[in-house]
């Protein structure tokens, strides 16, 4: 009876010691059949035929779609052509430009540098680059010159306020017109489709010395608000913004083919780039388009870049960026390596802009501190559960970490613009009708 009571103390004590070891460790990705994570096969292959209808109707060329639920994936497939004139199927394992996916990243950097008591989250930015002291608000603007008066901002911007994109701070080339023509005449860009050339100091400084468009904290005005965090990201570090990245987050979580500049060996497999005709049909973007100002197609393909734009300038795959889901999903820890803290996860994911609403539209959202949250004030309305946090890409590629159910999902589209966009909420729905 004694050594049935001892091999059960063992027992017990291995089986918590293993818990622990996971949990520490934290969750890495596998492959998982549907059914032992509780979703239909029958149903999540209704994925497939809503993508090939878009396909067939001329409305996008192809897509990637992943999901995962505890840490294993159950779907991940690349449907249609990467080109379609020339019947080339898209890979899933295709490099896509991330665009504003990009922009967690950046928080996750932020946070470590916060964890490492280089900063707190309510000091002003120019306590760390001096150039943003004495902000000023645009007061009146002359479209005909794009000359404009300004008065003094009522505070100075914070690191927080950039964080939840309520600094005043603007966007070039796709931001509010006004600001898309003051930043081309001082020469400050959004960070993608750039030559080489260019450095993020020089478009940083720039913009320090340019008005905002409200005082700090007034109101969430989406901006380029995470290619200044990139920036002091690499004051605060002295590496380089790239450099910083691969050592403290792509390294460590095995994330081998994320990149602002795609290496040469790997260029090949760039997704290509769709727009649309006037009927709204897709076509092969341009090598360059006017977007209030030049934007080069290829951009993650640029030798020798030094852009590093901690807002939009990331390429990756499908699979590198739900590695990086799972982190987070895994409250930090990654196949036995650490990112984060749970209480930093815990504050870029709790309701950072208080009675301000990301949408001023439609219904009340709120935002963290680099995602798109549900909160008692947006659940409802979609399928995902409460605390789910997302965000997305600007050639229409969207993401989404639902901590209740465990899921990490990444649906790929590379188009811009995108009048069928439906087809990312379409995806969501047949991601949680598959659950049982």
């Amino acid at each position: 009876m004694k050594k049935i009571i001892g091999l059960f103390l063992l027992l017990s004590i291995f089986c918590q010691t293993q818990l622990f070891a996971q949990s520490v460790s934290g969750t890495p990705l596998t492959f998982g059949a549907p059914e032992k994570n509780n979703f239909s096969p029958e149903r999540l292959s209704h994925i497939d035929k809503i993508i090939q209808n878009y396909i067939d109707s001329g409305w996008i060329n192809g897509a990637i779609a992943l999901v995962a639920r505890n840490g294993q994936i159950v779907y991940y497939k690349g449907v249609g052509y990467d080109d379609k004139e020339n019947k080339q199927p898209m890979k899933k394992d295709a490099i896509f430009r991330i665009a504003s996916q990009t922009k967690a990243i950046t928080s996750v950097a932020v946070m470590q540098l916060v964890e490492e008591g280089k900063l707190l989250l309510d000091d002003n930015l120019s306590k760390y680059i001096p150039d943003f002291k004495k902000p000023v608000v645009l007061d009146k603007f002359n479209p005909v010159d794009s000359s404009y008066t300004t008065v003094p901002a009522k505070k100075e911007i914070t690191i927080r306020e950039l964080l939840t994109h309520t600094s005043g701070i603007g966007y070039a080339q796709i931001g509010a017109p006004q600001m898309n023509a003051i930043y081309s005449k001082a020469g400050v860009y959004g960070g993608i489709g750039l030559p080489a050339g260019m450095k993020l100091s020089t478009n940083i400084l720039r913009l320090a010395k340019l008005p905002l468009m409200h005082s700090p904290g007034e109101k969430w005005t989406y901006g380029l608000n995470d290619d200044v965090l990139g920036y002091l990201v690499e004051v605060l570090s002295g590496l380089s913004f790239d450099e910083y990245l691969k050592k403290k987050i792509f390294e460590p979580l095995g994330m081998k083919d994320t990149y602002f500049y795609i290496p040469e060996a790997k260029q090949s497999r760039l997704a290509n780039l769709y727009t649309e005709d006037s009927l709204k049909r897709i076509v092969k973007m341009p090598e360059m388009i006017q977007l209030n100002g030049n934007f080069y197609r290829d951009y993650p393909n640029t030798k020798g870049g030094t852009f590093y734009s901690g807002g939009g300038g990331l390429a990756s795959t499908a699979y590198d960026y739900a590695i990086f889901m799972q982190m987070l999903l895994n409250g930090g820890d990654y196949n036995g390596k650490h990112i984060l803290s749970k209480a930093s996860i815990r504050l870029m994911t709790t309701n950072q802009i208080g009675t301000l609403s990301r949408n001023t539209s439609g219904p009340d959202t709120k935002f963290g501190l680099g995602f798109e949250l549900v909160t008692p004030s947006s659940y409802g309305r979609s399928y995902y559960s409460m605390d789910t946090f997302s965000w997305g890409g600007m050639f229409s590629s969207s993401y989404w970490i639902d901590p209740k159910e465990k899921i990490v999902a990444q649906f790929v589209l590379q188009m811009l613009p995108s009048s069928h966009g439906d087809i990312n909420e379409k995806f969501k729905v047949q991601v949680y009708q598959a659950l049982k």
